[in-house]
């Protein structure tokens, strides 16, 4: 059994998994309870140090700093499942958080104790910026797409085509569009399946799907 927490371990922290030498504040550690749960899912090993060094935790009360994390803190309230591990001689506690699928997003204080929405995005934990949040509540309106195609849907798919990963401001400056309008847009094109939004530091990012054809998007809404 020790063997699976040591291959966890040797993984180090990235997206869907963090390592904890305690828990000491549950408002803190509610902020990656959201960012699991409202990006890919993950999990947390308490008692083990950020180079990977097992410390063990000190008492149940980790458990509890986690439940009232999950519980109190996080809105809606997040279902996580706890382990107990017993790596010679001292106990690692791995917290297992689900993906969200449905409804709204997951929303926990931040320092200003203002109740804010958590992504995830490699080892850091990020509020979720106002794209997004609008892309979460059409889905979870199920509200779709509006299709269309005019000078700026192409001058946006141009931009994306040249240059991968451009973030909101970036595409401003590449393509001289009026904010507003883009945003509009990339909205669309997310909820279209057309473009992937990917959390990251600096706001959101966005790359064209694979397999996508300008061309053939055209013919169907030009």
């Amino acid at each position: 059994m020790s063997q699976y927490i040591q291959n966890l371990i040797e993984e180090g922290e990235h997206q869907q998994l963090d390592f904890k030498y305690q828990v000491t504040d549950a408002k803190k550690i509610a902020r990656t309870v959201s960012a699991f749960s409202n990006t890919d899912g993950g999990r947390l090993l308490i008692g083990v140090k950020d180079n990977g060094r097992i410390a063990g935790i000190r008492s149940d009360e980790e458990y509890y700093m986690m439940e009232s994390a999950a519980e109190i803190f996080c809105k809606p309230k997040v279902k996580f499942e706890a382990k107990t591990w017993n790596i010679r001689g001292k106990h690692v506690l791995e917290i297992i958080i689900q993906k969200k699928t449905s409804g709204e997003p997951v929303t926990t204080p931040d320092p200003d104790g203002n109740y804010k929405a958590y992504v995830r995005h490699v080892d850091t934990n990020l509020v979720a910026d106002e794209i997004l949040h609008t892309v979460w509540k059409c889905k979870s309106q199920n509200q779709g797409a509006y299709i269309h195609y005019s000078d700026a849907e192409k001058n946006l798919l141009d931009a994306l085509e040249s240059v991968s990963g451009q973030t909101l401001d970036e595409l401003v400056h590449y393509t001289g569009l009026n904010k507003k309008l883009i945003t509009d847009i990339l909205i669309n094109f997310v909820l279209a399946d057309i473009i992937m939004l990917q959390p990251g530091i600096g706001g959101s990012r966005f790359i064209l799907n694979e397999g996508f054809d300008q061309d053939d998007y055209k013919d169907k809404n030009g």
